[in-house]
């Protein structure tokens, strides 16, 4: 990847996290809805435009990559805007690109889901695109069915509730790159429990997703906790069959992100079950501190390996920048919910992590062209 093209991605990334926080410094911040910038700005406009890139494997991003991310970037103002016309025309001009890409790599119908000889990271690859062009198009229905045709009337079927869903492509995109540095292991087991852990993370998060809108909290109880036993696998496989490299560490710092997610997320809906314990302090802190270590942990390892992928192993302290990255998302950031100096600090350390992520050297010699 181009230093010119890192750097876009490390201001827009940057920006992303700014508008997390702008609702502490705006007044009557409360009163617009910086989260939408925050969440887009992060999953669909970086995220999105690294898994394209990175589907792609060209040495510079293709036009229809650049086209993707100036899209995504005016389809998150125009929904902040509640500009919804230019928003829901402007997500099916997106998918058109998504779905061009994915065709190219793999095909129309993804029958290779069903095919045991493919091999898992190539699965979580195309699911990561096949998601991304789904939550385009669901997004884009949402819009329409709640501002114009009025059909369908849930609590839970809100735009926001749908536009958290755009971080799962990434998570799949990582979870892709994980099994790809896996060594084989000829063993039967080994490969059921990979396309188990394929299949239980794919299903479990959309079944999930219906459970959300439906208000089922028992049931969602029970799907986050298949989830949470599939990643504890999954990173039980990673560490016994990754291969030793820089790329593991990150990764699997990624995976503890990701553990903690999930018991985040598992505490947030069980507050739910004790009236007299929940209040909403208590569980927008959860979420928060949910939202912080999806996307700013697991995610951004994910993608922070994709934008160095082909510059490997780059000359930087893995451990010191893993535990930058730790304190800056689970310390700092947390912080900043309550503490506007924090808030700043947090800005300030997430973008000197990406800097030092972005332009330390590699030894590949054309790590920095």
């Amino acid at each position: 990847m181009s230093v010119r093209f890192r750097s876009a991605l490390m201001v827009l990334m940057s920006t992303a996290l700014f508008f997390g926080f702008l609702h502490l410094f705006v007044p009557d911040g409360k009163t617009y809805n910086f989260e939408r910038l925050h969440i887009f700005l992060f999953n669909l406009c970086s995220g999105g435009t690294i898994i394209l890139y990175f589907t792609e494997n060209r040495k510079k991003p293709s036009p229809k990559v650049i086209l993707f991310c100036l899209l995504a970037v005016s389809y998150a103002v125009f929904a902040f805007m509640k500009s919804y016309i230019p928003a829901m025309l402007i997500s099916l001009a997106l998918v058109c690109i998504v779905e061009m890409i994915r065709i190219r790599r793999f095909s129309f119908f993804p029958a290779d889901f069903f095919r045991s000889s493919v091999l898992v990271s190539e699965k979580f690859h195309q699911a990561s695109l096949l998601c991304l062009s789904m939550g385009l198009t669901l997004s884009c229905l949402v819009i329409w069915n709640n501002e114009y045709l009025k059909i369908v009337s849930f609590p839970k079927l809100k735009l926001d509730t749908f536009f958290l869903g755009f971080s799962f492509p990434l998570s799949l995109i990582t979870m892709s790159l994980m099994f790809s540095f896996m060594k084989d292991d000829y063993r039967d087991i080994t490969d059921l429990l990979k396309n188990v852990g394929f299949w239980a993370i794919n299903m479990g998060v959309i079944i999930f997703f219906l459970f959300i809108l439906f208000e089922k909290l028992v049931l969602q109880l029970a799907v986050t906790s298949v989830l949470f036993m599939t990643v504890i696998m999954i990173f039980y496989l990673f560490v016994n069959l990754g291969v030793q490299t820089q790329q593991k560490s990150f990764l699997i710092s990624g995976m503890v992100f990701l553990l903690f997610t999930a018991i985040t997320g598992i505490l947030y809906i069980i507050l739910e079950f004790f009236p007299e314990y929940y209040t909403q302090d208590i569980s927008r802190f959860l979420l928060k501190l949910h939202s912080f270590a999806s996307l700013y942990g697991w995610n951004l390892s994910g993608l922070a390996v994709i934008c160095r992928y082909e510059d490997f192993p780059i000359r930087l302290h893995s451990n010191g920048v893993i535990l930058f990255h730790w304190v800056t998302v689970l310390i700092l950031a947390p912080l900043g919910i309550y503490f506007r100096p924090f808030a700043v600090c947090t800005i300030i350390c997430y973008t000197v992590f990406l800097y030092i992520i972005f332009s330390s050297q590699g030894t590949n010699r054309n790590a920095n062209a």
